[in-house]
């Protein structure tokens, strides 16, 4: 399905394309290579919470964006060992 979008200040059409939704997501294999994890971690951390925000289509299927990945890895980022684990679910011990 490709999707449109308004084109406000362009000359001629009032819609142009943009990349076919399908395109910019990830399956749950191309997002664990992209972030070195495992499958079946990155399936926990989705149950689990703490992982990468993604995008449900039905009961089975599951895909993430890239920007999405970008984000978590930017929230993971520390200084030192001593700041808070990202991820972590609130109230437990660190």
């Amino acid at each position: 399905m490709m999707l449109l979008e308004r084109a406000g200040a362009e000359a001629g059409s009032p819609w142009k394309r943009t990349m076919n939704a399908e395109q910019s997501l990830l399956s749950v294999a191309e997002a664990a290579r992209r972030l070195s994890l495992s499958q079946s971690y990155l399936n926990k951390l989705r149950v689990t919470g703490g992982g990468p925000v993604f995008v449900k289509f039905g009961p089975r299927r599951v895909a993430y964006r890239p920007a999405d990945l970008d984000a978590w890895i930017a929230g993971m980022v520390r200084a030192s060992t001593g700041e808070a684990e990202a991820g972590a679910p609130a109230g437990v011990a660190q």
